[in-house]
């Protein structure tokens, strides 16, 4: 496994880069980045040279400009990617890093050969965008009354996001010390520029990269499964189901790899 540092427009990108075969990104969601991905990544370098990083002001990454946005997200796996291929990538991308995704796919469609995303928060597409809009600004309020923890335990209960729906072999991940000042970038930061983001489904329906929406076996009563449904119907393909719940890729890593690889092979030309 190779660790390095990418300078882009005012930022460092920790990634690294394992395995063999075709290029796969995999952008984590919530406050999430190479630690969260390293069970998933290990399943599927028998199959593919898999590339996880750190989004910029988290972990290893650093940042004197945080990320407003979804697009300034995307610019920066879109010079990630340029750094490392010359080729169309796949890219398998949860929730925020859903988003991130498509985003990446709507500015640079040349750069993304199949993208999966996975319960993207595309609030703006769901027919009564309230009720998500209402739970963000929730942990919004928790996080400026009672801190961190407390807003990112809210997070999770409103997605419904459980521990105990994993693989038996499955590590428990233990919060470092980059755990607060992950979750405080991504509450002050990316949960607004969620709540802002409309996506381009236009573009996304001209580009020559193949869609793929998907969603959690056992997340049907969250919103965020809710919007990968939508997106599936905004562009006209088909709703895939991956292991778990919301967090499916943390608990489950074995069957999402498994899972990634099929829904890849089977969107293959």
């Amino acid at each position: 496994m190779r660790q390095s540092l990418l300078s882009v427009p005012g930022a460092r990108l920790r990634h690294t880069v394992r395995g063999e075969g075709p290029l796969l990104l995999l952008v984590a969601g919530g406050h999430h980045g190479i630690e969260a991905n390293e069970p998933l990544a290990r399943h599927l370098t028998d199959r593919y040279t898999v590339v996880t990083y750190d989004r910029r002001g988290l972990s290893g990454s650093t940042t004197d400009a945080p990320a407003k946005t979804i697009a300034t997200h995307a610019e920066d796996v879109a010079h990630l990617l340029r750094a490392l291929t010359p080729e169309p990538a796949r890219v398998y991308g949860t929730s925020l890093g859903a988003l991130i995704a498509l985003e990446l796919t709507a500015r640079h469609p040349g750069q993304v050969a199949t993208v999966i995303a996975h319960e993207p928060p595309v609030i703006r597409l769901l027919p009564e965008p309230r009720r998500a809009i209402d739970q963000l600004l929730t942990v919004e309020d928790t996080f400026r009354s009672e801190g961190a923890d407390a807003a990112m335990r809210r997070f999770a209960a409103d997605l419904d996001i459980d521990p105990h729906d994993r693989e038996p072999d499955a590590p428990v991940r233990v919060p470092g010390p980059e755990h607060l000042r992950n979750a405080e970038v991504l509450l002050t930061y990316d949960l607004p520029a969620i709540r802002a983001h409309v996506l381009d489904t236009a573009a996304l329906k001209g580009t020559p990269a193949r869609i793929v929406a998907a969603a959690g076996e056992t997340s049907g009563h969250v919103w965020t499964h809710t919007c990968a449904a939508t997106l599936a119907g905004a562009l006209g393909v088909s709703l895939e189901t991956f292991p778990g719940g919301h967090n499916g890729y943390v608990f489950r890593p074995r069957g999402t790899a498994d899972r990634i690889h099929a829904v890849l092979v089977s969107h293959t030309p």
